[in-house]
């Protein structure tokens, strides 16, 4: 039963490195990576902030249809002690998060940009998290000074994601989502919360993307929309 699945920091952690890795590296049936992801919206005409854009506003609508989560058959029997439709939802958001990263010109393949990515999915704590780890967040990572974050401080940022989630999540297994309603069919689970998908892919943009120069107005700061 649900209420005896306890959910632990440590398996929060290894559903994000979990996700991660099928992220970049693919083996998830019927999914793109990251990199095909961020790829197949690069080669769309427009702007780099019309083609984010565009990315996050798809994979929102994306993610409130029915059938979305459904076509990740690899993550109900994933090797995460935590519930399948958790895993889910974080394998979404953090593809998605890792693309943006891609398209902003970072190797996904480092640590400090993984746990970047990772923040991401704090949402409107991703700024208290890197403020605490003595990261100011008021405009676009240096894709050349993100490199040269200590480890120490990589690990700080780590954990402090992973208990965000593990407080969203719930100790106890029981996914806090209110979006995540049943659907046709008797299936349970199916849809990611768009709005916070939205948060989570604004954060991206404004951690990897954003040009502090040119703030129009189009994207609010992510920090005051609330998860």
């Amino acid at each position: 039963m649900a209420e005896e699945r306890k959910i632990t920091h440590e398996a929060i952690m290894n559903a994000l490195d979990w996700s991660y890795d099928k992220a970049i590296n693919g083996g998830i049936p019927g999914m793109d990576t990251a990199l095909e992801l961020a790829d197949s919206y690069l080669q769309k005409s427009g702007t780099l902030d019309e083609q984010v854009k565009s990315l996050i506003y798809w994979q929102n609508t994306k993610s409130a249809t029915s059938g979305f989560l459904t076509g990740l058959g690899g993550v109900i029997t994933l090797p995460v002690a935590i519930p399948a439709n958790i895993t889910s939802v974080i394998f979404v958001q953090v593809r998605m998060a890792a693309a943006i990263a891609y398209m902003g010109g970072y190797d996904l393949k480092d640590d400090q940009v993984k746990s970047f990515v990772y923040v991401c999915l704090a949402g409107n704590g991703a700024k208290d998290i890197l403020k605490n780890a003595g990261i100011q967040i008021g405009k676009k990572l240096a894709v050349s000074g993100i490199k040269k974050i200590p480890f120490a401080v990589i690990k700080k940022i780590n954990q402090a994601v992973g208990f965000r989630l593990l407080t969203k999540f719930g100790e106890k297994g029981v996914i806090n989502l209110g979006k995540m309603v049943p659907l046709a069919g008797g299936i349970i689970g199916g849809t990611v919360d768009a709005v916070t998908t939205n948060v989570i892919g604004h954060v991206a943009y404004n951690l990897f993307i954003k040009d502090p120069k040119t703030n129009n107005g189009d994207h609010p700061d992510i920090i005051d929309v609330l998860v």
